[in-house]
């Protein structure tokens, strides 16, 4: 530091440019970047679009088997007026409870499918574009 009883500066001799020239920074391609955000974009808007039309489905199922109970109701209850007896009347109620219990059950499984159909459509779309990206992710970094 002192030679001859003068200061020396340590980084008057030091090349920076040397220095930060051993670091390599990786160059981003703006176009490609840029790409790949409309590809990932492209695919989460279609995936929300489709579960939105699911939904508008259901919905429209939903108000159908509501309406088809409704009718159902109101034909069993005429039938179980017209009824000539007790016996009749039970035995109406009966097979009106069990008429409605296994369309309850066909209608939550017809929901459910719609569902369950509809997520898988959108798990394969996401899992496909994430393959698709892993593939560009390597492509990019074999090109360096």
């Amino acid at each position: 530091m002192y030679a001859n009883g003068t200061f020396k500066n340590p980084f008057t001799d030091f090349d920076f440019t040397k220095f930060t020239g051993e670091f390599k920074l990786p160059t981003v391609n703006v176009e490609t970047f840029v790409e790949t955000a409309r590809k990932n974009f492209a695919v989460l808007t279609s995936a929300n679009t489709a579960a939105v039309e699911t939904m508008k489905t259901i919905g429209q199922r939903q108000g159908d088997m509501v309406r088809a109970a409704m009718e159902d109701f109101s034909k069993h209850g005429s039938e179980v007026l017209s009824a000539a007896t007790v016996e009749e009347k039970v035995i109406k109620q009966i097979d009106f409870a069990k008429k409605s219990y296994e369309t309850a059950i066909a209608n939550t499984k017809e929901i459910a499918d719609l569902v369950g159909k509809s997520q898988a459509e959108a798990f394969e779309a996401l899992s496909a574009r994430v393959a698709e990206l892993t593939e560009e992710v390597k492509a990019a970094i074999a090109k360096k």
